[in-house]
């Protein structure tokens, strides 16, 4: 009876344990398989939005062929069907980017946007004639190796039963000193810095742009898993925190949009999308980390590899833009200046001096060739 006894215990403890295994590892393969969902997600979602670029400016050129182009108020591109479908295929992208949230963890999704650069610039060498340098190539390349890097070693994504239980983490302590330092440094760019330094200081719109957009992710992602929910059959439309995160994403999202015009009209694209690709995701995986706690459960051997992905990727994308040449000036105006302005002038006795604008000018002095440019 003992033998029996010991032999029927055995075999339940057998089946108990064998049966953890499996359940555990079907929760081990959902987790994966979400991630995939996601990865796929951000690479059709960068394909389209980098392939848009491409095919709006296209639409831009032919349009300003034959009217005022956009960079001097003329807006013939709407007009411009090559244009519109550029702008179809972005908005496919950005709700390919916008699920891709829904199943992986943004620590993952927000550093494969770089991506995107990377069809930018090979469509740009095809379709535009702007060449692809050979450093140019190096930093495709390196955005490759990044990102690969960042898969292999990304966290998987949180199982969060309902918008309540998001809240909760949104209201943790750790994530409201993050946010209200966020909303402290944004007031502060806005309302003291821009207005004396936002001309002269590339870091001031693309702060507020960077800090707001971390906060735009963790509202969105909030926003895409209410969603799942629903679709999956739980209700989070009656839920009144569905409708905070909702508008806290609207009003992010319209702010972000407005500075990040900004940046872009004062300053070189070539400048401003490195860097803000740089301050935008190393903010966005801070926020990630602090408010769903991405990191957690993870030796430090993957943290770090995944740490020198993004770095990887972030190197990438300043050696791309640093090879990108700048686009032509598009003013009206052919003697409109570029870099510093030299005038070239006569003296009464014959004798040539060139001089800079902002210098003063003696009355015996006669202009005789307006101007040169020095890049």
């Amino acid at each position: 009876m003992e033998s029996s006894s010991s032999s029927s215990s055995s075999l339940s403890g057998f089946i108990a344990k064998a049966t953890a295994d499996v359940n555990g590892g079907f929760g081990l393969s959902d987790s994966r398989s979400d991630n995939l969902k996601g990865i796929l997600l951000a690479v059709l979602a960068s394909a389209f939005i980098g392939s848009s670029f491409i095919v709006k400016k296209k639409g831009l050129k032919r349009a300003g062929s034959s009217g005022p182009r956009a960079s001097v108020g003329g807006y013939g591109y709407l007009l411009e069907p090559l244009w519109w479908i550029g702008m179809v295929t972005m908005i496919v992208g950005e709700i390919a980017n916008f699920v891709a949230y829904i199943f992986a963890p943004a620590v993952l999704i927000t550093p494969l946007g770089a991506l995107s650069i990377i069809v930018s610039a090979v469509l740009a060498d095809f379709l535009l004639n702007e060449k692809l340098q050979k450093m140019g190539i190096l930093g495709c390349i390196l955005c490759i190796v990044g990102s690969t890097m960042i898969v292999l070693h990304a966290p998987s994504e949180r199982s969060l039963n309902s918008v309540e239980e998001i809240w909760g983490l949104a209201t943790q302590p750790a994530f409201l000193v993050y946010t209200a330092l966020a909303v402290a440094s944004v007031l502060v760019l806005m309302f003291h810095c821009a207005p004396s330094y936002g001309q002269t200081n590339i870091l001031v719109y693309i702060g507020i742009c960077s800090i707001i957009g971390s906060l735009t992710v963790m509202s969105v992602k909030a926003i895409g898993i209410a969603i799942k929910l629903t679709l999956e059959g739980w209700s989070q439309v009656s839920c009144y925190q569905t409708w905070i995160f909702a508008m806290v994403a609207i009003t992010c999202v319209i702010t972000q949009l407005n500075y990040l015009n900004k940046a872009l009209d004062t300053f070189n694209t070539a400048v401003v999308s490195p860097i803000y690709y740089a301050m935008f995701t190393s903010l966005t995986i801070l926020a990630s980390a602090i408010m769903f706690k991405d990191y957690s459960g993870q030796s430090v051997t993957s943290i770090t590899s995944e740490l020198c992905g993004f770095i990887t990727v972030l190197s990438g994308t300043v050696v791309l833009h640093s090879t990108r040449e700048p686009d032509p000036a598009t003013s009206t105006d052919l003697y409109s200046p570029l870099s510093p302005r030299i005038s070239w002038y006569i003296q009464g006795n014959g004798e040539a001096w060139k001089q800079r604008d902002e210098d003063g000018l003696s009355a015996d002095f006669v202009t005789i060739l307006r101007q040169d440019y020095f890049a």
